[in-house]
């Protein structure tokens, strides 16, 4: 479970990537509150036939989830505000810039699950911390005036997915598809009437299709994958396989939009991947408690923690997703932060 986890978090970093360079493209078209809006719709619209297929399992989940304030944070941080400070901050700095800035939603995710989400990190994960702040100063450098107020949007785009990333992790009563329907319809749709009514209701609609379309696959199938490996991997080391995105955004802003790779990018981009190196080796072990829970969210039987059975199931291995319950239990082992180790230590 761990090794699938791994890669799709890794896949949703290199889909999230490509969107910084295509976004950038398409702000000639659009304002930053109808690109935002037509992205996150686009997201919203790639797991509606996921919830016309299972409605009344989702809403009936929905309804009984006891996180309803988690999903409504999710809604206003990852829908609505991060993408809004995402195109607004693209708007006066090169593509590559962008992309290395985005990694300081690793920094925030990490601040952020240390002070409020019970989340931890050792030596390893402060190092590769330190060197993705580092690698976000270096990069400014090479930015004129008007690129270090682009910085503080992006910054503050990355304190707004640093919350919605903590909140995803720990909203296991919905799926990962729900989730990020509700967070694309509704955070898309906000965004995109306000732009409307800003540039009075003006709009190019040849370009609105490939938008969406861009939507679906680096924010919608991104997201749900993101989803998915945080909820077994932790917010934390999930989004240190997220933080790969930068070299794909910076891969495609040369090809595509003839960016130069100078020596701030180079710098930047070696300190990101020793960041990412230090930050995902993982030495955090001991004795713990589970308490009795009832929950749903995608897994195997093959990590020590879901033991219920199922009636002609024959490999152990099968990812599968359903409510279903764990008993009271203590042991020890090396685990991440995910739904099931969110302890005090």
């Amino acid at each position: 479970m761990k090794g699938f986890s791994i890669f799709i978090g890794l896949l949703s970093g290199i889909l999230f990537g490509i969107a910084t360079p295509l976004s950038k493209v398409m702000l000639t078209d659009f304002n930053s509150f109808q690109l935002a809006g037509l992205l996150y719709i686009g997201a919203g619209l790639t797991f509606t036939p996921h919830l016309l297929r299972n409605q009344k399992r989702e809403i009936s989940s929905l309804r009984k989830s006891k996180k309803k304030l988690s999903v409504l944070g999710i809604i206003l941080f990852g829908g609505i505000l991060g993408p809004l400070l995402l195109m607004l901050g693209l708007q006066h700095a090169s593509a590559m810039s962008v992309s290395i800035w985005l990694n300081m939603e690793l920094v925030a995710t990490a601040f952020l699950g240390i002070i409020l989400f019970k989340d931890h990190l050792d030596r390893y994960g402060w190092t590769g911390v330190i060197f993705t702040l580092v690698a976000g100063i270096i990069i400014t450098f090479q930015e004129p005036s008007s690129g270090i107020i682009s910085a503080l949007f992006i910054t503050l785009a990355c304190i707004c997915w640093g919350l919605d990333n903590h909140l995803t992790a720990i909203v296991d009563g919905v799926s990962p598809q729900t989730i990020t329907l509700i967070k694309g319809f509704v955070g898309g749709t906000t965004n995109l009437v306000i732009g409307l009514i800003l540039s009075q209701g003006q709009m190019p609609l040849g370009s609105v299709p490939l938008t969406m379309l861009i939507g679906v696959f680096s924010y919608g199938i991104s997201i749900a994958f993101y989803v998915t490996s945080a909820q077994n991997l932790g917010a934390t080391r999930s989004q240190i396989l997220f933080s790969t995105a930068p070299f794909w955004g910076i891969l495609v802003a040369y090809i595509f939009l003839h960016e130069p790779i100078n020596i701030y990018i180079l710098i930047a981009s070696f300190l990101l991947a020793l960041g990412i190196y230090f930050s995902n080796k993982l030495k955090h072990e001991h004795t713990h408690q589970h308490l009795k829970l009832t929950h749903i969210h995608l897994h195997n039987h093959l990590d020590g923690h879901h033991t219920h059975q199922h009636i002609g199931m024959t490999d152990p291995g099968k990812r599968h997703i359903h409510m279903h319950e764990h008993e009271a239990m203590e042991h020890t082992h090396v685990h991440y932060p995910d739904l099931h180790h969110r302890h005090k230590h």
